[in-house]
């Protein structure tokens, strides 16, 4: 045997091996919970359909920490910011303290309002109708974290209720606009991401990177873009990571941001100014000036996504287990303390497990991400959750990030192409002879960065480099600028996974809910 052949089956064998034992500790927390749920809950009527919630339960935390999370960290990995050893302790740690520490102790048993709980006919048909929910959001998760496709737990679980609710009650059950106002997030999110972070992309590039003396540069901004990134962060950390200790509006948070914004700005400058002392006069020096604040941010966003998106989980779970003790269905219902270690433990476990493979797709196989780049993704989740809260837009923070990737990789590619213009301009002009020193140029050409094509473009004008394009070297030319900066197929995957996740998890929760109904009827 070859051993070509031997080293093949010895990579199979360690694949399939990690596969196994990913696959053991999964096996492990869910009987764990079953053990657990068993022995706490004699005396409660129809137990054993708490222990099935809760196991369902926490296979949808382990689907959210393995799909959900990568937006929280994906563009600090990408970036080279973090390891992916270091950002998934980080994601775990702090995921897990914003699900206790600020998860909340109630939650509304309807998720969003999306269907009229009156219209459900008795307790059992809506523990069956959760159930359903439940299931169907945490399989969806499943399928879309093994295509690789970030998609929106919210809207995986909110999918579900409406189809496990419309199949209980028919489709006077559904709130159309709610659902209406969810399905124009599809849009509103992305987009808003994507404008927002290109738009600091290119401020950081005409006030730092396009400037001939980019130390210098970088010693006036980066403190104040720091200062700003701790004031979007504070300010969103007070009004949606603690928002279920303490309620504060919008001037009190800011406020908080603020008053931090003032302190970090007094301790980053000195700082700054001593690290451009010794940095050399390039963008990959100034690019590691956001190292520090781009962990900050994936630890910030890991609480807060802990305290917000633990309710898909737990959420359902807490309102079965409501629904069991009380013989019927309240509005709200109270979280009880091993549910929410359920989904802390879930949500961490899911992404240390499986969190790896969307973490890779985040961070680097949608477009190439440095540092600045990254700090402009993190900047615009804080940024778009904070301007949709206060006009009340739907938003969803998987679509804000992935977008907010797609926005720098769209205004790379435009500014690419607008270069590439401006030069035919320039040397369309020249005919004729030089041949040689063209090449010479374009071998130069091909190699520059894009924030040393514009200082190249510049000399152009001042005829400082007198070349000469010929015809075979402007397509040549042109072939260098049309490359994709972003991957189309990621986009064309990415936005049919967020189109179909609510009709398909609906769908699945529909044939679940009849299945689980046909089960349990006499």
């Amino acid at each position: 045997m070859e051993f070509s052949n031997i080293n093949q089956m010895e990579k199979a064998v360690r694949k399939a091996r990690g596969e196994m034992m990913r696959l053991g500790f999964a096996l492990l927390f869910i009987v764990g919970i079953l053990f657990y749920t068993a022995s706490h809950s004699q005396g409660i009527p129809n137990s054993f359909l708490l222990v099935v919630a809760a196991m369902i339960g926490g296979y949808m935390a382990m689907n959210i920490g393995a799909n959900d999370v990568a937006n929280n960290v994906g563009p600090a990995v990408g970036s080279r910011a973090l390891t992916m050893t270091g950002a998934i302790i980080i994601a775990a740690v702090f995921e897990a303290m914003g699900a206790l520490v600020a998860g909340g102790d109630v939650v509304s048993t309807i998720s969003k309002g999306i269907i009229d709980p009156t219209k459900i006919p008795s307790a059992d048909v809506f523990v069956w109708l959760m159930i359903a929910a439940l299931l169907a959001g945490a399989l969806w998760l499943n399928l879309a974290t093994w295509i690789g496709a970030p998609v929106s737990t919210t809207h995986s679980i909110v999918g579900g209720v409406l189809g496990a609710g419309i199949a209980a009650g028919g489709l006077e059950i559904a709130n159309w606009g709610t659902m209406g106002a969810i399905a124009a997030s599809w849009v509103i999110s992305p987009v808003l991401g994507g404008v927002i972070a290109a738009l600091l992309l290119y401020f950081i590039k005409r006030t730092v990177t396009y400037k001939e003396d980019m130390v210098g540069a970088a010693r006036k901004i980066v403190p104040w873009l720091i200062a700003l990134m701790a004031w979007a962060f504070l300010t969103y950390i007070s009004l949606k990571g603690f928002k279920k200790i303490v309620k504060l509006d919008f001037m009190s948070a800011s406020l908080i941001g603020l008053t931090g914004a003032v302190i970090i700005f007094a301790l980053v400058k000195p700082l700054i100014n001593r690290a451009a002392g010794r940095m050399q006069n390039n963008a990959q020096a100034v690019n590691g000036l956001f190292t520090v604040p781009l962990i900050f941010a994936a630890a910030l966003l890991s609480f807060a996504h802990g305290a917000n998106d633990v309710a898909n989980a737990v959420g359902p779970l807490a309102a079965i287990n409501d629904a069991l003790l009380h013989a019927g269905i309240a509005k709200k219902a109270s979280i009880p303390l091993w549910v929410m270690v359920v989904g802390a433990i879930g949500i961490s476990l899911g992404l240390t497990l499986y969190g790896p493979k969307l973490i890779k797709t985040v961070g680097s196989e949608i477009t190439e991400l440095n540092k600045s780049r990254a700090y402009c993704v993190a900047m615009a989740a804080a940024v778009t959750v904070i301007i949709a809260s206060q006009l009340g837009l739907p938003v969803s923070s998987t679509h804000i990030a992935v977008g907010g990737i797609f926005g720098v990789g769209f205004l790379r590619e435009y500014l690419k192409q607008s270069y590439a213009s401006q030069l035919h301009l320039i040397l369309d002009q020249h005919e004729g002879e030089e041949r040689e020193r063209i090449e010479k140029y374009l071998k130069n050409f091909r190699k520059a960065k894009i924030e040393d094509m514009d200082q190249m473009l510049k000399r152009l004008k001042k005829h400082e480099d007198e070349v000469i394009l010929s015809k075979e070297e402007r397509k040549r030319l042109k072939k260098v600028y049309r490359e994709e900066l972003v991957k189309r197929s990621s986009l064309i995957k990415i936005a049919a996974a967020w189109v179909i996740t609510v009709p398909a998890s609906a769908l699945l929760a529909a044939v679940l809910f009849f299945t689980i109904r046909g089960m349990m009827m006499p």
